[in-house]
């Protein structure tokens, strides 16, 4: 047997790849949408890809199922359970607890695991070939290395009222029934690591086993003792701020995603028409450069989306799809870096991207206005806002100032007053960017605490001004 985990940095998921060698085929679970990875592992161990499933109703990243299923033919699987508002709303086989697909001498199994949603599937593989007895938990959402997928998302970005409460019991008895039923040397293969806001407190480390976690996980004892309440208590305390665009993810993923097809490569457009567009209003620029090069000079009213590793999260904080249908061009170094953003972009629905440009030439420039730590209190600012994370705020902040996340502020835009500049910090000045960028291509007046937190806490502390970031 083939297990291959696709793991994903931007947004801290993975994907797994189950082949049978024996047989040529392979079976793929919560796959992305840009889905190449998944086709080029399939040609070089000589497998095609016959099934494609998902352990849940995403929200943080757009499901590529349909995208896959798509391109090769496979069969889709995606969970039956969890009552009627719960349901996918595309063709799809689907699996309730028990049920099975295999591939040669290799058998998935659906374990019904609600609690982080509540039709949360887990898939429990057995190895026939090697032994009859289960060796291998793809685990989802619901367990993770040291943490348990968050059953308040529902309440937090998709509109549910007080389902954490219901969401936190239904986690209890999965962990309960399905769980810590199984074998301690189940390896658990979970779907997110560390970085992810699916849970608060996901370790790095990319698989655990079933008897590591009913030892050592924070919520053992808690299942020892049979203590309900103070499990709920404690998974409820102290979860992220979650991202506003996971309610979007929800509503298409539940839908079914559109099926991109084969893209094509981005062509290079000419800055002369790029101007014309920009001066119409037709399109929104991203500029894909770290924040210090953008704070030299950047294209009026453009989105900084800093390429990199968090590309695809930065993108759903600054561009909403579903309010702007203008479409994207993207300053990139090049062909393969202006893909490589697409890619990323297209895990979280920004379809839209019109081609990029290599240059500001004969683009109308602006230069993002900052203030140093030592000039804020004399500034006078409608509203300092942090948009870092509440645990993050909860731990320091500048005197006075409000917490809206990052990721939450193009929602949420009735908090902010209409008039008077808007200071904007995070903690050291990447999230800032985005955010603040997102609020300018909104309308406000906003000014960039330059260096952020970090050098505001150094020139509190030392009386200078630490080195921008």
């Amino acid at each position: 047997m083939l297990l291959e985990r696709i793991y994903d940095q931007d947004l801290a998921q993975a994907g797994y790849f189950i082949g049978c060698q024996r047989k040529g085929e392979a079976v793929v679970v919560d796959a992305r949408r840009d889905i190449d990875i998944y086709l080029d592992m399939a040609k070089a161990n000589g497998m095609k890809i016959v099934a494609v499933a998902e352990t849940h109703i995403h929200a943080d990243y757009l499901s590529g199922t349909r995208e896959l299923g798509a391109a090769t033919g496979a069969g889709m699987y995606v969970s039956g359970e969890g009552g009627t508002d719960w349901q996918y709303g595309f063709d799809a086989e689907r699996l309730h607890d028990g049920d099975t697909i295999s591939i040669g001498n290799i058998t998935v199994q659906a374990l019904h695991t609600p609690g982080h949603t509540p039709e949360h599937l887990s898939f429990l593989v057995t190895d026939g070939a090697f032994s009859e007895q289960p060796g291998y938990l793809l685990s989802g959402d619901f367990v993770f290395a040291g943490d348990l997928g968050r059953p308040d998302l529902l309440d937090e970005a998709a509109g549910g009222i007080d389902t954490r409460f219901e969401g936190a019991k239904q986690l209890f008895t999965s962990l309960r029934t399905k769980f810590l039923a199984l074998p301690d040397h189940v390896q658990v293969h979970p779907g997110h690591g560390s970085g992810s806001a699916c849970g608060k407190a996901l370790g790095a480390i990319p698989s655990t086993t079933v008897g590591y976690e009913r030892l050592y996980a924070w919520w053992g004892k808690y299942l020892e003792a049979n203590d309900e309440q103070g499990f709920i208590d404690e998974l409820l305390d102290g979860q992220p701020d979650a991202h506003a665009y996971f309610g979007r993810m929800k509503r298409q993923n539940r839908l079914g995603p559109q099926v991109l097809g084969e893209r094509g490569p981005l062509p290079e457009l000419d800055n002369q028409a790029v101007a014309a567009a920009l001066v119409a209003d037709k399109v929104t620029f991203v500029d894909t450069r770290p924040n210090a090069q953008v704070h030299e000079g950047t294209v009026a009213g453009a989105l900084n989306i800093p390429a990199g590793n968090k590309a695809a999260s930065f993108g759903a904080w600054a561009y909403d799809p579903e309010t702007d249908d203008r479409p994207l061009i993207l300053l990139a170094s090049g062909q393969d870096a202006a893909q490589q953003m697409w890619d990323h972009l297209v895990r979280v629905g920004i379809d839209n991207v019109a081609g990029y440009t290599t240059s500001l030439d004969g683009l109308p420039i602006v230069v993002p206005p900052l203030i140093q730590p030592e000039e804020l209190d004399s500034f006078d600012a409608a509203l300092v806002l942090d948009v870092r994370n509440k645990s993050e705020h909860a731990a320091g902040h500048i005197p006075g100032s409000e917490q809206l996340s990052a990721g939450r502020v193009l929602w949420n835009l009735n908090q902010l007053p209409a008039d008077g500049p808007i200071v904007t910090y995070c903690q050291s000045g990447v999230r800032n960017s985005v955010a603040a960028s997102t609020l300018r291509r909104a309308g406000y007046d906003v000014v960039e605490l330059d260096g952020s937190y970090a050098a505001w806490e150094a020139w509190q502390n030392t009386g200078e001004n630490a080195p921008a970031r």
